[in-house]
């Protein structure tokens, strides 16, 4: 496999993880029977993201790699969001040394 088929098949795998996304999306929606957006939408949208910011990076795209960048940077900022509402709503832990 030459180095051109390998960098095509690397942005498919980035477009289909990405796609993927809004299918996960879609679906945790039906199932609650209203929109939400599950921490995997998030997880999906950072590891197509990043798989695409690289293929773009080889093609030398300017305005790809600007958008699939700043993207990046939302994806992180929802998983700190989330992390830490998680840690602000879970119960203390006990610390007693019983």
């Amino acid at each position: 496999m030459n180095q051109e088929w390998l960098w095509v098949t690397i942005g498919f795998i980035g477009q289909a993880l990405f796609s993927a996304r809004f299918i996960i999306q879609w679906l945790a929606s039906e199932r609650a029977r209203r929109s939400i957006i599950p921490v995997a939408f998030w997880f999906f949208s950072l590891g197509g993201g990043a798989t695409l910011l690289a293929y773009a990076i080889y093609r030398r795209d300017p305005v790809f790699i600007a958008g699939q960048g700043a993207g990046l940077i939302i994806y992180v900022r929802n998983l700190m969001l989330i992390r830490r509402e998680k840690r602000q709503t879970a119960p203390p832990e006990d610390v007693s040394n019983s």
